[in-house]
């Protein structure tokens, strides 16, 4: 499964510990990193069997499942850019006298303040929660929508698309695993790209040469398709363009 599908499919429990088990692996949500099981994996002069190891790996590749999920677009995680640094500073178990000093904001009540407010959003998400697991059960009628990648830079319109639509794009604009011809409209080309995006090698770091001529065989403007990738937050670079490789 995809890994945007394995994401958004998880349960809370799931996400709170950053992985799925499946019964030979555990998966890392976040960027997919797969650590067999019935293995023993060494780190720092000790032994770890999957579980254990792939907490360590979180901590190393992501630092926590908070700094990940903070890290988020707004349009997924629905917080402000100043709930966010709240949020951060509440996670780094900083007392309200000290988050008021160092956001030099009102006083210490603001920040109770602040704290009443977002429980109240966390009491919303529960019900709201409730509610849309609920509506699964009796809306029949609901199409499928494809998952936002998590990496999006930007999260609108463009990526209200359902799986009927994103198999009519593919078949009307892909031949023989090419493109025949470069959408006109948005969310085409996110679809298409997207479709580029899972033949890319996920663990693989590119040079320049080596992208080009791999993005070539979809398309015969690489640079087009390499440049909207990196703007639809599919592809990284370094920042002087030699090395690339994909989002997790």
């Amino acid at each position: 499964m995809e890994l945007s599908n394995l994401f958004w499919n998880a349960t809370l429990e799931e996400m709170k510990r950053g992985y799925i088990e499946e019964e030979d692996a555990c998966i890392c949500l976040m960027c997919g990193e797969t650590i067999e099981k019935g293995m023993v994996y060494p780190y720092e002069n000790q032994f770890y069997l999957a579980e254990k190891y792939m907490a360590v790996h979180i901590e190393q590749a992501h630092t926590s499942v908070f700094d990940y999920l903070i890290g988020m677009d707004k349009k997924l995680t629905g917080l402000t850019d100043h709930q966010k640094r709240l949020l951060t500073l509440f996670y780094q178990g900083k007392n309200d006298k000290d988050i008021q000093e160092e956001l030099d904001i009102g006083s210490a009540s603001t920040i109770r303040h602040h704290r009443f407010a977002l429980k109240e959003k966390e009491r919303q998400a529960k019900t709201f929660l409730t509610m849309m697991e609920l509506l699964k059960e009796k809306d029949e009628n609901a199409p499928t929508f494809v998952p936002v990648h998590k990496t999006a830079t930007m999260v609108d319109e463009r990526y209200n698309v359902t799986q009927d639509e994103q198999d009519k794009i593919l078949k009307k604009y892909f031949s023989d695993g090419a493109l025949t011809k470069f959408p006109p409209k948005e969310k085409q080309r996110l679809v298409v790209l997207r479709e580029i995006s899972k033949q890319l090698k996920k663990d693989h770091v590119y040079d320049e040469k080596e992208l080009n001529g791999v993005l070539k065989g979809f398309f015969e403007d690489y640079a087009l398709i390499r440049r909207y990738m990196i703007e639809y937050g599919l592809l990284d670079r370094k920042s002087d363009g030699s090395k690339y490789w994909v989002k997790k």
